[in-house]
């Protein structure tokens, strides 16, 4: 089963992995922006109670704040209900005064995907946090290890100073780094700005792109909304959010003792709390941040080769090019587990 010649396919040596000897674990990996209906989309295709249902599968989430317990509203993350019709991983394991990096993903991700496989079920690992799924795909970089009088040097300017005067000084030393990085995001600001005190070189030169690791065969599919739409679908659901307590949320968390400087609370939908007087001025930089959020999510994922692309509106003849691609994958690699 072909996928429709409308769809966009970047093939290479180093793109889609068709292995399948026994020991490459089928994972099919989906990227798609924040508020592209890919939760929606995985109900249709994997619940049994979804109109597109066609695979026994189970979700690993790549979404770097659906990790922290009780930051539920403000990730849009999938209602208890939804979570017990179709199993999700990497949901709720750490609190959001934890440090959640990118090594913790792929490192539980692989332990997700082997025990899913093992039970007869495809791991489908889908989510928006770009950095995530590259170093999914393709391994974690190789970079120095810390050096914690730098580390300690560097935290310490951090609160003298603040994110924006580190961000500009990454952007100074290494503008590559600095575009892929959030100016809030001040454990990564801190990181890249330490490698290149440390070792001299740009966090971006210590380069992984050797392939995509071979204990897997990977379909990766890249979901494309209109920007216009997907701007429109952003904006209702930061009020659908407000509407469903959002603020009762933060305040509920504020009281359990996490603040500004905790990991979670850095994330869109918590950190504009911090930051605005009044409830009107916070909504409208949400909006704003996430509008801003979905046209970097495509940063870490755009020139991986073997990716494929699919215009994507949520409708159900998206869902059913989607699930096209999937069956066309099963095929090759021998899927034995289809409904």
């Amino acid at each position: 089963m072909s996928p429709p010649a409308s769809f966009s396919i970047k093939r290479s040596v180093t793109g889609l992995s068709t292995r399948t000897d026994i020991t490459a674990v089928p994972a099919v990996v989906i990227f798609a922006p924040t508020a592209s209906g890919k939760t929606a989309l995985m109900y249709e295709l994997f619940s049994p109670k979804g109109g597109h249902f066609f695979l026994n599968a189970e979700i690993v989430s790549a979404d770097s704040m659906q990790v922290y317990r009780g930051m539920d509203t403000g990730t849009a993350k999938p209602d208890r209900n939804f979570l017990s019709e179709l199993p999700h991983h990497l949901v709720d394991v750490a609190e959001p005064d934890c440090q959640f990096s990118a090594a913790d993903f792929v490192s539980l991700a692989d332990k997700a995907c082997a025990d899913i496989w093992s039970r007869g079920r495809l791991p489908v690992v889908a989510g928006g946090t770009g950095f995530y799924i590259r170093s999914f795909l393709y391994g974690l970089p190789e970079t120095p290890q810390s050096d914690p009088c730098i580390r300690e040097l560097l935290n310490e300017r951090l609160r003298r100073e603040g994110n924006g005067a580190l961000y500009a000084e990454l952007e100074n030393v290494d503008p590559e780094s600095a575009a892929v990085i959030g100016r809030n995001d001040s454990y990564r600001i801190v990181r890249a700005l330490e490698v290149f005190y440390v070792t001299g070189r740009k966090r971006s030169s210590f380069r992984r792109e050797q392939g995509f690791r071979d204990m897997f065969s990977f379909l990766f599919i890249v979901l494309e909304p209109p920007r216009e739409l997907l701007f429109k679908r952003i904006d209702s659901r930061v009020d659908d959010m407000f509407a469903g307590g959002l603020r009762e949320e933060v305040e509920s968390l504020r009281r359990k003792g996490f603040g500004p400087d905790s990991p979670g609370m850095k994330a869109i939908g918590y950190r504009e709390w911090f930051q605005c007087d009044d409830e009107n001025s916070v909504r409208e930089r949400i909006k704003r941040d996430s509008r801003r959020y979905a046209k970097k999510q495509y940063t870490y994922i755009r020139d991986i080769p073997g990716s494929i692309v699919i215009p994507y509106s949520a409708s159900d003849a998206d869902a059913e090019r989607v699930r096209a691609v999937i069956c066309d994958f099963a095929d090759k690699i021998h899927l034995p587990y289809l409904t």
